[in-house]
């Protein structure tokens, strides 16, 4: 019998997968989580029957929300992780020799446990045996209310703006970030598809200008993503991540990335029309 997952990204319009093997699926007070071997992808997280992360294409999203903020802000040394508890974005992160403390703030610890037990090559660093990362099961809004004026860069690797994550995509929870963050901090977020999600956009980037004065929007090219199109925002206190980016210091970054690189740094902030409009002030 063959076993496909398919998810809807639309009414009428999906991505479908053959699956092998259901490795395990249970459910947290907070979702459901499942993770299946695929054929075409390896092994794929979902969180209430959503793609997170796949062993295949992960590298793309964890590359491009961590890599940018790092290598423009000049000399990060506190970095926080709001959600991301497969692990992928402090694995990238901790690359990075400068950093001196990595943390992971999750509000799921059913998503850390399994993400170590049965994806361990985007868990790799969270497993208790480095010792700059620290890891807390946590609300991500109440840990950062009690941590102001301490982090260098702030990565919000959340969920779609549903459920535990929708707290997350609001202006009062931005103004909390900036104050988490040093007087030249940056906060990086996943920021939807321009494709698919105009309005949750148009709403998200003007929440950010609010609070932020540089936000900007890059973008990368994540298959199993909705329409294979994802965005990033990036809101700095100080830094642009075009004009104020040392592209010789990432070229010599003395560790290898499978998808970021100085060159495509660069490109990525550069827009198609149709997802300029949907950010447009």
């Amino acid at each position: 019998m063959d076993l496909w997952y398919t998810e809807k990204h639309s009414e009428n319009v999906g991505i479908t997968l053959k699956a092998t093997r259901t490795l395990f699926s249970g459910a947290s007070e907070f979702q459901q989580l499942d993770i299946i071997e695929t054929l075409e992808y390896g092994r794929m997280m979902l969180l209430d029957g959503l793609v997170m992360v796949t062993e295949r294409d992960e590298f793309v999203y964890h590359d491009m929300i961590a890599h940018p903020a790092l290598f423009t802000h000049p000399d990060p040394k506190k970095v926080l992780v709001i959600g991301g508890g497969d692990g992928g974005s402090i694995r990238e992160i901790v690359k990075h020799p400068g950093v001196e403390l990595a943390v992971l703030c999750e509000i799921d610890g059913l998503v850390i446990d399994k993400s170590i037990e049965l994806l361990p090559s985007m868990a790799c660093e969270i497993d208790g045996s480095n010792p700059r990362v620290k890891l807390h099961v946590d609300d991500g809004i109440a840990y950062i209310r009690e941590h102001k004026d301490t982090f260098d860069v702030i990565l919000v690797d959340s969920t779609d703006p549903i459920g535990p994550a929708v707290g997350l995509f609001e202006e009062d929870f931005y103004r909390t970030v900036s104050a988490a963050l040093k007087e030249d901090g940056i906060m990086v977020a996943q920021s939807e598809s321009p494709f698919y999600h105009a309005e949750i956009q148009k709403s998200m980037y003007r929440n950010l200008r609010s609070v932020f004065p540089i936000v900007e929007m890059y973008q990368a090219f994540i298959p199993t993503y909705p329409s294979g199109l994802w965005s990033f925002a990036f809101a700095s206190k100080k830094y642009h991540p075009v004009r104020d980016f040392d592209r010789e210091r990432a070229a010599r970054r003395g560790f290898h990335t499978r998808y970021y690189n100085e060159d495509l740094h660069l490109g990525a902030f550069m827009l198609p029309t149709f997802a300029r409009e949907n950010i447009a002030e």
